[in-house]
Protein backbone atom coordinates (compact mmCIF):
# COMPACT_ATOMS: atom_id res chain seq x y z
CA UNK A 1 0.00 0.00 0.00
CA UNK A 2 1.33 3.59 -0.73
CA UNK A 3 1.85 5.63 2.15
CA UNK A 4 -0.59 8.84 0.73
CA UNK A 5 1.46 11.02 2.60
CA UNK A 6 4.99 10.29 1.01
CA UNK A 7 3.45 10.37 -2.52
CA UNK A 8 1.96 13.75 -1.85
CA UNK A 9 6.12 14.97 -1.52
CA UNK A 10 7.78 13.24 -4.05
CA UNK A 11 8.05 14.85 -7.21
CA UNK A 12 10.22 13.10 -10.24
CA UNK A 13 12.14 14.81 -12.85
CA UNK A 14 9.89 14.97 -16.26
CA UNK A 15 11.83 12.15 -18.91
CA UNK A 16 13.37 13.86 -21.95
CA UNK A 17 10.55 12.35 -24.28
CA UNK A 18 7.90 14.07 -22.65
CA UNK A 19 9.75 17.70 -21.98
CA UNK A 20 7.90 18.74 -25.20
CA UNK A 21 4.29 17.78 -23.63
CA UNK A 22 5.14 19.90 -20.19
CA UNK A 23 4.67 23.48 -20.62
CA UNK A 24 1.57 23.35 -22.73
CA UNK A 25 0.23 21.19 -19.79
CA UNK A 26 1.58 23.67 -16.99
CA UNK A 27 0.38 26.87 -18.73
CA UNK A 28 -2.45 25.52 -21.40
CA UNK A 29 -0.88 25.82 -25.67
CA UNK A 30 -2.19 29.38 -25.52
CA UNK A 31 0.54 30.59 -22.72
CA UNK A 32 3.06 27.85 -23.12
CA UNK A 33 6.07 29.82 -24.41
CA UNK A 34 4.47 33.12 -22.59
CA UNK A 35 4.41 30.85 -19.64
CA UNK A 36 7.89 29.67 -19.58
CA UNK A 37 9.43 33.60 -20.87
CA UNK A 38 7.88 34.76 -17.61
CA UNK A 39 9.42 31.81 -15.45
CA UNK A 40 13.07 32.70 -16.78
CA UNK A 41 12.52 36.26 -16.38
CA UNK A 42 10.86 35.94 -12.50
CA UNK A 43 14.23 34.12 -11.97
CA UNK A 44 16.48 36.81 -13.53
CA UNK A 45 14.55 39.81 -11.14
CA UNK A 46 14.11 37.68 -7.88
CA UNK A 47 17.89 36.00 -7.95
CA UNK A 48 19.90 38.35 -10.23
CA UNK A 49 23.30 37.72 -8.66
CA UNK A 50 22.91 34.52 -8.99
CA UNK A 51 21.04 33.29 -11.96
CA UNK A 52 22.27 34.00 -15.37
CA UNK A 53 20.01 31.43 -17.64
CA UNK A 54 20.80 28.01 -18.01
CA UNK A 55 19.30 24.59 -18.28
CA UNK A 56 16.01 24.29 -16.30
CA UNK A 57 14.31 20.56 -15.21
CA UNK A 58 10.64 20.21 -15.01
CA UNK A 59 9.09 18.27 -12.32
CA UNK A 60 5.67 17.03 -12.26
CA UNK A 61 3.65 14.48 -9.71
CA UNK A 62 1.76 11.48 -10.86
CA UNK A 63 1.70 12.26 -14.33
CA UNK A 64 0.95 16.39 -14.02
CA UNK A 65 3.05 19.33 -14.51
CA UNK A 66 4.16 21.13 -10.87
CA UNK A 67 6.76 23.06 -11.68
CA UNK A 68 10.60 24.43 -13.45
CA UNK A 69 13.66 24.57 -11.82
CA UNK A 70 17.45 25.96 -12.84
CA UNK A 71 19.15 22.66 -13.48
CA UNK A 72 22.27 22.81 -10.94
CA UNK A 73 23.00 22.09 -7.40
CA UNK A 74 23.87 25.66 -6.53
CA UNK A 75 21.86 27.78 -4.62
CA UNK A 76 20.17 30.93 -5.00
CA UNK A 77 20.04 34.24 -2.79
CA UNK A 78 15.82 35.53 -3.47
CA UNK A 79 15.14 38.91 -3.22
CA UNK A 80 11.70 39.56 -3.47
CA UNK A 81 11.31 43.69 -3.56
CA UNK A 82 7.69 43.68 -3.49
CA UNK A 83 7.12 41.65 0.06
CA UNK A 84 10.84 42.63 1.60
CA UNK A 85 11.55 38.72 1.56
CA UNK A 86 14.91 37.68 1.43
CA UNK A 87 16.51 34.46 1.94
CA UNK A 88 18.37 32.10 0.17
CA UNK A 89 17.01 28.98 -0.95
CA UNK A 90 17.93 25.26 -3.06
CA UNK A 91 17.63 25.34 -7.22
CA UNK A 92 14.41 23.49 -6.65
CA UNK A 93 12.65 26.09 -3.99
CA UNK A 94 13.65 28.55 -6.27
CA UNK A 95 12.05 26.92 -9.09
CA UNK A 96 8.72 26.18 -7.29
CA UNK A 97 8.51 29.88 -5.77
CA UNK A 98 9.58 31.74 -9.73
CA UNK A 99 7.06 28.95 -10.93
CA UNK A 100 4.22 29.92 -8.10
CA UNK A 101 5.26 33.82 -8.88
CA UNK A 102 4.78 33.16 -12.90
CA UNK A 103 1.21 31.49 -12.50
CA UNK A 104 -0.11 34.05 -10.09
CA UNK A 105 1.43 36.79 -12.75
CA UNK A 106 -0.34 35.01 -15.49
CA UNK A 107 -3.47 34.53 -13.69
CA UNK A 108 -3.93 38.22 -13.59
CA UNK A 109 -3.42 38.73 -16.91
CA UNK A 110 -5.47 36.05 -18.81
CA UNK A 111 -8.63 34.08 -17.53
CA UNK A 112 -7.42 30.26 -17.48
CA UNK A 113 -8.62 27.51 -14.98
CA UNK A 114 -5.35 25.68 -16.04
CA UNK A 115 -3.52 28.42 -14.47
CA UNK A 116 -5.21 28.03 -11.33
CA UNK A 117 -5.65 24.57 -11.00
CA UNK A 118 -1.91 24.55 -11.62
CA UNK A 119 -1.20 26.72 -8.71
CA UNK A 120 -3.08 25.29 -6.43
CA UNK A 121 -1.81 21.69 -6.91
CA UNK A 122 2.29 23.53 -6.39
CA UNK A 123 0.67 25.23 -3.18
CA UNK A 124 -0.04 21.96 -1.93
CA UNK A 125 3.00 20.43 -3.04
CA UNK A 126 5.06 23.07 -1.70
CA UNK A 127 3.18 22.64 1.99
CA UNK A 128 5.29 19.30 2.09
CA UNK A 129 8.68 20.63 0.89
CA UNK A 130 11.88 20.74 2.93
CA UNK A 131 12.09 24.53 2.39
CA UNK A 132 8.52 25.39 2.71
CA UNK A 133 8.96 28.12 5.02
CA UNK A 134 11.13 29.82 2.88
CA UNK A 135 8.69 29.28 -0.24
CA UNK A 136 5.82 30.47 1.23
CA UNK A 137 7.44 33.21 3.05
CA UNK A 138 8.93 34.35 -0.75
CA UNK A 139 5.65 34.21 -2.27
CA UNK A 140 3.75 35.97 1.05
Amino acid sequence: MTDLATLSATATLVPEASRMDFLPELFGRRLMLKGEQTVYNLMSWLSPQDYAGGLWHFHEQNGLPLFLSPATDKRFRISCETNGYQGEVSAEAAGIIVTLFALSHLSFQHEADILAEAYLRLCAFAGDHPEAREIFKAID
